[in-house]
């Protein structure tokens, strides 16, 4: 995991070439249980922006980031790249939470609102995917991005393509 100071971050991560084995025989669902309970370690994308799954069930992911300085941008504030990227994991895990062993997806397209700005000092961020239409071809599914106090930051629409795991 990370190590934060006020301005220096060290990141260690296992290397996802590892995982992918054991990834091909567990169905979506299991997966992701398994990297919310910690026996299956977070991928790297998961540890360097810091966000972690907190709740998964079929079709509904919700996750916890943890915005700091690190994150910034040239004009202040949380880079909304960081507010996209979880919208993006959280849709695309709710997704994944509803496919078999052996399959994969990959996102075509996401649509981000941004409505309010994020700083170091907001707080934990929770972010909410939900399948709104299944398939064996094409997910469709929405996000939210809240802050603690319910506050809504951002929303998203997504379409993900389902796909068999790369060998």
């Amino acid at each position: 995991m990370a190590e934060f100071s006020e301005t220096a971050q060290v990141f260690s991560w296992v290397d996802p070439e590892q995982l992918l084995a054991k990834a091909a025989t567990l169905t979506g669902l299991e997966y992701l249980e398994g990297m919310r309970d910690g026996t299956i370690p977070p991928p790297p994308i998961a540890v360097l922006m810091q966000f972690r799954p907190v709740h998964v069930e079929p079709g509904k992911v919700v996750f916890e980031c943890r915005p700091s300085h690190a994150h910034y941008n040239p004009i202040g504030m949380v880079h909304g790249g960081l507010v996209c990227t979880v919208l993006d994991t959280a849709t695309g895990c709710a997704a994944h939470s509803t496919l078999p062993a052996g399959v994969g997806y990959t996102s075509v397209e996401i649509k981000v609102n941004y409505l309010r700005l994020v700083l170091a000092d907001t707080g934990p961020l929770t972010a909410t995917g939900q399948v709104i239409k299944g398939g064996n071809r094409v997910i469709f599914a929405e996000g939210n991005v809240t802050t603690s106090a319910g506050d809504l930051v951002a929303t998203a629409s997504s379409t993900l393509l389902v796909r068999p795991r790369p060998a």
